[in-house]
């Protein structure tokens, strides 16, 4: 698993591999079981993750005690949380572990430590924040001015992996629409 975080790292630094291999010992590893939460809505969150195996699904419960699916985070994805601007820094959504995750676990308190000894891998940071924003703005965008049906097939052109690794019922809630939409839209393309 190191090798793949070292991998990845080589695409975003200029670090040698002496350095990639100093951080990368420096980091925790952990595998989390199928059904983990990792993070409660309402918790204060305390800690970044990286996916290096598996799926997370990002969630949560509305005012009508629905879950509501916003995205699924799957290999060499980054998961931040973005309220420490806030007065109320609890989170709004709830992590999950989809299936049995290996994940690279971040320590929010101890991320300015890291950055201060390797600055690099902040660098390495902001640009990973920075694409992923990109993608969210792409795919707020997209699900503002499309159909549903439009949606379902932009998932399958750009996560078609999610099709078989997430449950039918988390997929609809995530393109917005119902689970026997999606089974329509499937029918109607098929």
């Amino acid at each position: 698993m190191k090798d793949i975080l070292m991998k990845y790292m080589t695409k975003l630094t200029t670090l040698s591999e002496k350095q990639q291999r100093m951080i990368v010992e420096e980091l925790q590893i952990e595998e989390y079981k199928k059904g983990t939460v990792l993070l409660r809505q309402g918790d204060v969150p305390s800690k970044c993750y990286f996916v290096l195996k598996g799926c997370v699904r990002l969630y949560f419960i509305d005012e009508a005690g629905k879950e509501v699916t916003s995205n699924f985070y799957t290999e060499e994805q980054a998961i931040t949380n973005f309220n420490h601007h806030k007065k109320d820094k609890s989170s709004p959504h709830t992590l999950t572990c989809l299936e049995d995750c290996v994940v690279v676990v971040g320590d929010l308190h101890s991320e300015k430590d890291m950055y201060n000894k390797y600055s690099q891998l902040e660098k390495m940071t902001r640009q990973m924040v920075e694409y992923n924003f990109g993608e969210v703005q792409d795919e707020l965008a997209l699900f503002i001015s499309s159909t549903p049906e439009e949606r379902y097939k932009s998932l399958l052109q750009k996560r078609p992996y999610l099709i078989d690794r997430v449950p039918q019922y988390q997929l609809s809630s995530y393109l917005g629409i119902t689970p026997e939409s999606l089974s329509r839209i499937k029918k109607r393309m098929k």
